[in-house]
């Protein structure tokens, strides 16, 4: 078959084109106390060091796991201000397969404070919404049970 004719066109508008398709999400964020976001990521959230990042002998981040998520968190070093927002104009979205309800309650259970709280989306999941110390926004989502 000739590379332009009718039938090798339909079949390339038929095949999947070859698309990004990544299998881990990692990010980096920058915290004003990173103990405390150590211990919110670790002991709100159920995330685990993975490794730790040091310089000059001082721990300055540390990349954290949960699944095929990878968060790094590094301490600010003030150049840009103590004050400053972090993370406005976006939210990470995580996915799971585990109950919603029970990681809001664990959340909670930690002294930490929902956004939103657990319910049921339009499109299909149920979903709550969190911020972490330094104001970075999160949902955690999972496919709606029966």
């Amino acid at each position: 078959m000739e590379p332009n004719s009718p039938k090798s066109e339909g079949a390339a508008k038929n095949a999947e084109p070859d698309l990004f398709q990544p299998s881990i999400f990692s990010a980096s964020l920058t915290v004003k106390d990173l103990s405390k976001s150590i211990a919110w990521y670790q002991d709100v959230v159920g995330f685990v060091v993975d490794r730790k990042i040091e310089r000059e002998g001082k721990l300055r981040g540390v990349a954290l796991k949960a699944g095929n998520v990878r968060l790094s968190i590094n301490q600010d070093d003030g150049a840009k201000g103590w004050d400053r927002i972090k993370g406005e104009g976006f939210s990470f979205l995580f996915t799971t397969d585990q109950n919603i309800d029970a990681i809001a309650n664990r959340i909670k259970a930690h002294g930490w404070k929902l956004e939103t709280e657990p319910a049921d989306m339009p499109w299909g999941s149920r979903a709550f919404r969190l911020k972490d110390p330094d104001g970075y926004k999160f949902s955690i989502s999972s496919p709606r049970r029966a």
